[in-house]
């Protein structure tokens, strides 16, 4: 079982230093988690009441640090933690805009990128960006399918319905022969099947041991269905939390789901600091935890 730390709500310990992130992920980083992913919005507009996942966590002058930007501050601080997101909204940057940055975090990173990606869910978002929010699945499929052309020769063409590609020529080319790509979709029939052509991993936000492994056999079929190999695919699941009666988190509770969610699929469990640390100075303790019930769990 693989750790990522997750950067979500990180930025309160800071003060609105959220430089200061890079110090507490180098302490990540020496500890030997697996990989560290924060979280994408461009811009927000103000119906958070159409978020689909329940009340939205958070205020609307929360901050959302452009994630590859972070990523390569952390990247030139760090020697192997790998990086990710969870997830980054793809459909809102050009195809081939995106197949440079993540080449180039890539190169930078020697070889650490492990990208998630889906489209997101508020229809403002993409009026903002001047993009069709119902065209957000065909600009996915499409922006993956030219990053690989993009990534694997030279001259690249494509020829898709949002993307067209004419012997283009991108450089540089990621270090990894292929750079994960993981989806965070929703593991509906067309999802599967979308995830078990185009994805090396999946974001899925259920938590429940049980829906994940149904979830999973879909996706698992999918694969078969299409004759591509499942051995490597990757689940990253956000460890639930459990509190105690008074309100306080429960971090020994808590890591006692890991095994349940190991059985039904999961290959990583992604945790929220900001959920069981007060801050940065309980960081090094928490993540030792984290490290030992993920190691006890293989």
């Amino acid at each position: 079982m693989r750790l990522a730390i997750g950067l979500f709500g990180l930025q309160h310990w800071f003060a609105g230093d959220f430089a200061a992130v890079v110090d507490v992920i180098r302490i990540a980083d020496d500890k030997g988690v697996d990989q560290v992913s924060l979280t994408d919005h461009v811009v927000m507009g103000e119906r958070v009441d159409r978020y689909p996942y329940g009340t939205f966590p958070v205020p609307l002058d929360t901050p959302w640090y452009e994630p590859v930007t972070v990523l390569a501050t952390i990247a030139a601080a760090t020697r192997r933690i790998r990086l990710s997101t969870g997830i980054l909204i793809s459909p809102l940057r050009p195809a081939v805009l995106l197949a440079k940055q993540l080449a180039t975090l890539d190169v930078l990173s020697r070889g650490r990128v492990e990208i998630g990606i889906g489209t997101g869910w508020q229809r403002e978002e993409y009026e903002a960006s001047g993009i069709d929010f119902d065209r957000r699945y065909r600009l996915l499929d499409e922006q993956v399918r030219a990053c690989r052309a993009l990534w694997s020769g030279a001259p690249a063409s494509f020829q898709g319905e949002t993307v067209k590609l004419e012997r283009i020529h991108q450089w540089p080319r990621p270090i990894q022969a292929r750079l994960p790509i993981w989806m965070g979709l929703a593991p509906t029939p067309r999802n599967c099947r979308r995830i078990a052509e185009l994805a090396d991993g999946w974001i899925p936000m259920l938590q429940d041991p049980k829906a994940l492994a149904a979830a999973l056999a879909d996706i698992r079929a999918a694969f078969a269905a299409r004759g591509r190999d499942f051995a490597g695919f990757q689940t990253r699941v956000v460890l639930p939390g459990v509190f105690r009666a008074d309100g306080a988190p429960d971090l020994a509770a808590s890591l006692a789901a890991i095994p349940a969610l190991q059985a039904a699929g999961v290959t990583m469990i992604e945790i929220l600091p900001v959920m069981f640390c007060r801050g940065p100075d309980d960081f090094a303790g928490f993540v030792e935890q984290a490290l030992n019930a993920t190691q006890g769990a293989q």
